[in-house]
């Protein structure tokens, strides 16, 4: 099962994702939760503490290792370095768990713009192709905010993507630039999730404009969600609500998977 969660900023993705992450966890599934957010906050969302995420670099910011795997220097920067770089070992060595999760922080590239073809993109691209191709836990990805990872083809080699939502007309456009790019990258199992619901109107809405095939289900608006964000707790031990209509949707997964 390996499982990109994307979606415009602010719309639930981290908490869908740290909630499935420990339901597959809790069944006793080896499960790897990676965090491809620049914000990574999904650490927070599994349950690690402010000071255990202090002691996990990111992947991106790893530079003497890059140097070494790509055999990049300050002088080959821009010219010639190894694109298929030894990653195997990156997830065991960096990962740190947390209530039966693993989470590997990949960061972001910081220099050269987002979609450069530099050393760090190389190396963060081959991680995560490693990441699903070649082991074989649960693992979950979240996904940066927006839709450029679509564009790198950072994540072309998932099982499916899941959108995050909200109830609105922008939402629904995501949802489709989303299923859209993912065809180009030869990801054909595109599903959306629908967060931030008040009321019934908002479902009617959103089955109207999502194929019943593609909706894998709802999430209640829930105030102690944002509370939970607010004091570093993960959703999944202080909302029962939330973790029931999210353990509904891992089902639906499954079924449809």
């Amino acid at each position: 099962m390996k499982i990109a969660i994307t979606g415009k900023g602010g719309v639930g993705k981290t908490t869908l994702a740290a909630i499935l992450a420990r339901l597959y966890a809790a069944e006793g599934r080896t499960v790897l939760a990676v965090d491809v957010d620049p914000d990574a906050n999904l650490g927070l969302a599994l349950g690690f503490s402010e000071a255990e995420l202090g002691e996990i670099t990111a992947v991106s910011r790893m530079r003497e290792l890059i140097a070494e795997r790509t055999g990049a220097t300050a002088e080959s920067f821009g010219k010639f370095f190894k694109i298929n770089p030894r990653v195997d070992d990156i997830p065991e060595r960096f990962s740190r768990e947390k209530n039966g999760v693993k989470l590997l922080i990949m960061g972001t590239v910081e220099t050269g713009g987002g979609g450069c073809v530099c050393p760090e993109h190389v190396m963060l691209k081959r991680v995560i192709s490693h990441l699903v191709i070649g082991r074989d836990e649960v693992v979950i990805m979240d996904m940066e905010a927006g839709l450029e990872h679509l564009g790198r083809g950072t994540a072309a080699m998932v099982d499916r993507f899941i959108v995050v939502i909200e109830p609105g007309e922008r939402s629904i456009q995501t949802y489709h630039q989303v299923k859209t790019l993912a065809l180009d990258l030869g990801v054909t199992d595109v599903k959306v999730v629908a967060n931030k619901i008040r009321e019934r109107g908002d479902e009617e809405f959103l089955k109207s404009r999502v194929p019943p095939a593609d909706l894998l289900g709802f999430i209640g608006f829930n105030d102690g969600i944002i509370l939970a964000d607010r004091r570093g707790i993960s959703p999944y031990d202080t909302s029962e609500q939330t973790k029931a209509e999210i353990m509904k949707i891992k089902e639906r997964i499954e079924v449809s998977g």
